[in-house]
């Protein structure tokens, strides 16, 4: 049986997600919809991906991020032959951060 994400409870989360307008706003749901180890997972993926990105070593984001080399592999993976979600995202960031 194949797994999809493409469902309709999925997209009612996603569409919460995009209601939030501030950061504020992002810890007071993501509290209520997460523990804090998977916040802290979601998060700790994503600055995997930012150092791997910067050409970081396992070794160096390892030591910084506490993160296991499976899970960089797997970030590396995505970053690699995913979706290219996490480099829109930081297309993105990058333009927002533009004087």
């Amino acid at each position: 049986m194949s797994k999809t994400i493409h469902t309709e409870a999925v997209d009612h989360l996603f569409e919460a997600i995009l209601c939030l307008k501030s950061k504020e706003e992002c810890y007071t749901f993501f509290q209520d919809v997460c523990t804090i180890n998977e916040l802290l997972s979601l998060s700790q993926r994503f600055e995997v991906a930012k150092m791997l990105r910067e050409k970081k070593t396992y070794l160096e984001i390892s030591d910084k991020t506490g993160a296991s080399t499976a899970t960089i592999s797997r970030v590396n993976r995505s970053l690699t032959y995913g979706n290219d979600g996490y480099e829109m995202v930081f297309n993105r960031l990058a333009e927002d951060s533009k004087p």
